[in-house]
């Protein structure tokens, strides 16, 4: 960790619904007139779109199966969270999504990778999404790097509900792949992703009022206003739960460290717990 160059990590499978937590995040930096190192989880992939697809081929990582370290660049990642912590640098890519606009026009193609390069110069904090921000292996130590570590973990279920229903109708998967795809990556979800929600600071799990017992034959994603939001901490000393339950409606502690909202709610109760938090990582930095 560090208090000059903090670094905040969302960490969370494809399709838990980490990128919408980004854009919370991205809203909070915007109003508190921070300038954040925004750095992308996929970005570490080490095989290109096709490089996977021809592994998916002969039998290896799985198609399209991000979540094994092997098929990352953790080594790299790693050495950007160290770098960063302790001079506010490092290099990282970006990896071009289908709808990566403006990467497509500069002649990137999707699937691919831009060129490592350095961080933008003189930001407040880093900020990553990914797979892989709070990993402790026997070779890597990715956590102990991070300020603020936060999971995003719907129930198994809802995540394939999730991912099922994002890749069928966003990117043209058939079902019957989305299926395969998950079950080859059963493993690697259990000994790599899974894990790492026991080294977050927060946990926010959502979980539906609806029966997903079968997720598989789910004709839709279940709406905020059919699930519940589980927000358990890590240290519940700091937590200022008589406050919350008082801003968030019809918020409930389940436990002492675990506080229970609706699904409309998650956005507010980002906010009202993550900007303190925000606000004291960086009022507590030293210029030394």
């Amino acid at each position: 960790m560090s208090k000059r160059h903090p670094i905040i990590a969302v960490t969370g499978s494809s399709g838990a619904g980490t990128t919408t937590t980004g854009q919370i995040f991205r809203r909070l930096f915007a109003s508190e007139e921070l300038n954040a190192a925004m750095v992308g989880g996929d970005s570490f992939h080490r095989y290109t779109r096709e490089q996977m697809a021809r592994l998916a081929a002969k039998g290896q990582f799985g198609e399209r199966n991000h979540f094994a370290l092997e098929a990352n660049h953790i080594d790299r990642l790693e050495a950007l969270f160290y770098d960063y912590s302790h001079t506010g640098n490092g290099r990282y890519r970006q990896y071009v999504h289908d709808e990566d606009r403006q990467l497509v026009e500069a002649g990137h193609k999707p699937g691919t990778f831009t060129a490592w390069g350095p961080l933008p110069a003189d930001t407040d904090l880093l900020f990553y999404e990914g797979l892989h921000g709070g990993v402790i292996s026997e070779s890597y130590n990715i956590a102990q790097y991070v300020d603020l570590l936060i999971g995003v973990v719907p129930i198994v279920n809802l995540e394939w509900i999730q991912k099922i229903h994002r890749d069928t109708n966003q990117r043209g998967y058939s079902q019957e792949a989305v299926v395969q795809t998950i079950i080859n990556r059963m493993e690697d979800y259990v000994h790599d992703i899974v894990p790492q929600f026991s080294h977050t600071h927060i946990n926010f799990q959502r979980i539906p009022l609806v029966d997903t017992s079968n997720p598989f034959i789910a004709r839709d994603v279940p709406s905020e206003d059919e699930s519940m939001v589980v927000i358990h901490f890590r240290d519940s000393n700091e937590v200022d739960f008589s406050w919350l339950l008082q801003a968030i409606p019809q918020s409930t502690l389940s436990r002492h460290d675990t506080l229970v909202i609706p699904g409309p709610k998650m956005a507010l109760a980002m906010e009202l717990i993550i900007r303190p938090m925000i606000q004291r990582l960086m009022a507590g930095r030293t210029f030394a």
